[in-house]
């Protein structure tokens, strides 16, 4: 299966995430991805960390969401694409999946927040596992995959094959410069990336925006913990990956004997 990460600027508005979603799903779609994944809070950009994201009401949210459907059935490629959603008055911060048909299959909501964000988004309460040409796969959001393995191992024991991991660190006013993935003297989180990998014997596939300065690099991570493509730092654009998901058997995420934890 081809999937694709897409790392894109950081949106200025509503309009210009739709405007740069369209160009790099067109992009991924061009390289004959079947699914595509952006990085956290797309839609309209992730409001914390001092980043200055348009704040937007439901309707122009469902809105948003329409046109990106639309995107992906006249690309003709399932897309993944996070983004503010409105449940009642509660703010969630969600990943919304669409086929390739431009159908709409449902969302993961990021369930653990980073202590920030606890007065931007509510906390979701559920997750999911989802299918896109026969392969399954979860989703898990920036903090929670990053310091929650739970909720990696968790779609692993359900037969997900890859989990999804749009995430956002970094900056485009300073910051430490990247010149090796995984690096020792990198920030914890390409480390991490590999330890929900090889640690589930699934792909894992982290997405993170195309900043000047990342902290981390988009990445494709093999179920044996090795990366097998990552976005340039500093930069943006699309990264696809043909994995062999026969690999992905999620044996160590089977093995796990839950019932030892339980009390």
């Amino acid at each position: 299966m081809k999937i694709a990460l897409a790392s894109p600027p950081f949106p200025t508005s509503l309009n210009d995430s739709l405007k740069q979603a369209e160009l790099l799903v067109k992009e991924a779609a061009g390289q004959r991805a079947e699914i595509v994944c952006f990085p956290e809070s797309y839609v309209p950009g992730y409001p914390g960390m001092g980043f200055n994201a348009e704040k937007c009401s439901a309707g122009q949210l469902r809105s948003a969401l329409d046109k990106i459907r639309a995107v992906a059935a006249e690309n003709g490629i399932a897309v993944i694409i996070p983004m503010d959603w409105y449940e009642g008055d509660d703010l969630l911060n969600v990943a919304q999946v669409i086929s390739n048909k431009g159908d709409l299959l449902g969302y993961q909501a990021k369930n653990q927040l980073d202590p920030t964000e606890d007065n931007i988004w509510t906390a979701g309460s559920t997750r999911s596992i989802f299918e896109v040409n026969g392969v399954k796969f979860g989703i898990t959001i920036c903090h929670e995959g990053f310091r929650y393995p739970e909720s990696v191992r968790w779609a692993a024991q359900r037969g997900a094959q890859i989990v999804f991991h749009p995430h956002c660190t970094g900056s485009d006013i300073a910051g430490p410069e990247l010149t090796e993935w995984g690096h020792k003297d990198n920030p914890y989180y390409e480390k991490a990336m590999m330890m929900r990998a090889m640690e589930n014997t699934v792909y894992f596939a982290s997405v993170n925006y195309g900043f000047r300065y990342p902290e981390s690099a988009s990445s494709v991570i093999a179920p044996d913990g090795r990366c097998l493509a990552y976005q340039s730092y500093g930069k943006s654009g699309v990264i696809v990956v043909d994995i062999d998901t026969e690999k992905a058997t999620g044996l160590l995420a089977k093995r796990f004997k839950n019932e030892l934890y339980r009390h």
